[in-house]
């Protein structure tokens, strides 16, 4: 039997009045604990140590219902069937699937909010590009090889990890100089305004913006804090600063309220549209969150440079709702829209269609 058989025959066994929703204390978990108490959910952290982060009492709207204190991420595997006792349905985010890694998170034998398939589509830069290609996407150069570098370039690893290790190279020699090691994924360096586009897609609604199956909305935007090229222009140019040992990092320090052009919003909407639509014919589609991740030119033409197929961190800005969810349903987070998902489901009797 297959994960995904086990999952649904774990699924089918729970007490759809005694839904838990747990994720890992970390990333957006206040928002995902905070909307699902507002869905009327119980709730569970896991954490790791001995005790559960004190930090969490500071925000007592947000706080877990109940902790589960793990001595590491792999440990989960161990306490899935404690998890299902409390008729648990994970929420999925970056640090979750980063430190578990992907492989344990997919064979993870508890039901799961989203379609995990799509894991090995957005985790491997390579597949990531097939995907939004064939969709029709526009998307920075690729290029193949070191020796093919003939513009600036930004070096990307595969997998989420919040901008580290990412570098920029303007040809083979400064590539060589940091000298990464594979696989990592070289592309064009586009020159533009960042726009992190939050997404998500409901399978089981039929009204808003339709696509073939379900409806897609546009719950908030953001654009990110990374140190240190986000303040590196204040000691000089880079090329000055490397001579002292001082080099571009991207590293995610925090986020950036944002809201687009209004003439941009059909372009933007179409290229989710294409994502999706393209999802549900590779692999039967993503499920909830996803976020574009884009750059816009001076000539008004976006670039999407990647696409993270859960709740990203930006959102944690829109607790509360931001001006595009006010627009659809006030005090609407992403954080929030995923247990009304779940919600519904319930109520229509297709949990099976959004859980995996």
């Amino acid at each position: 039997m297959g994960i995904i058989e086990k999952v649904r025959k774990i699924l089918a066994g729970y007490d759809r009045k005694k839904i838990t929703i747990a994720t890992v204390c970390s990333h957006s978990s206040l928002q995902i604990f905070h909307g699902a108490r507002l869905e009327g959910f119980k709730t569970l952290g896991i954490t790791m140590g001995d005790k559960p982060p004190k930090h969490y009492d500071a925000f007592p709207k947000a706080k877990p219902d109940e902790f589960m204190c793990l001595d590491s991420y792999t440990a989960i595997r161990d306490h899935e069937s404690d998890l299902v006792a409390k008729n648990v349905i994970v929420v999925p985010h970056g640090s979750f699937v980063e430190y578990m890694g992907a492989d344990n998170f997919n064979d993870l034998e508890v039901p799961t909010f989203g379609n995990r398939a799509v894991l090995g589509w957005e985790s491997d830069r390579d597949k990531e590009r097939v995907w939004l290609t064939s969709a029709g996407v526009p998307m920075p150069r690729v290029i193949e090889r070191p020796e093919d570098i003939d513009r600036p370039v930004l070096v990307k690893y595969h997998g989420a990890k919040g901008g580290r290790g990412f570098f920029i190279a303007k040809d083979q020699s400064e590539f060589e100089a940091v000298d990464p090691k594979p696989p990592y994924h070289i592309q064009e360096y586009v020159v533009g305004t960042r726009y992190y586009l939050h997404f998500f897609y409901s399978p089981i609604t039929n009204k808003g913006f339709k696509l073939s199956k379900g409806s897609l909305e546009l719950l908030s935007m953001d654009r990110r804090d990374e140190a240190n090229i986000d303040e590196m222009y204040k000691l000089g140019s880079q090329e000055n600063l490397k001579d002292h040992g001082i080099y571009p990092t991207f590293v995610v320090t925090g986020n950036i309220p944002i809201i687009l052009r209004e003439s941009l919003l059909p372009k933007a909407f179409d290229m989710g549209e294409r994502t999706v639509e393209k999802s549900l014919e590779l692999f039967g589609g993503m499920i909830g969150p996803f976020c574009l991740e884009t750059i816009v030119t001076d000539k008004l033409e976006f670039k999407c440079f990647e696409v993270s197929s859960r709740i990203v961190a930006g959102t944690n800005l829109f607790p509360t709702g931001s001006p595009y969810s006010d627009y659809m349903e006030p005090q609407m987070s992403t954080g929030r829209r995923i247990a009304r998902e779940i919600k519904n489901a319930i109520k229509l009797k297709r949990l099976a269609e959004v859980v995996t």
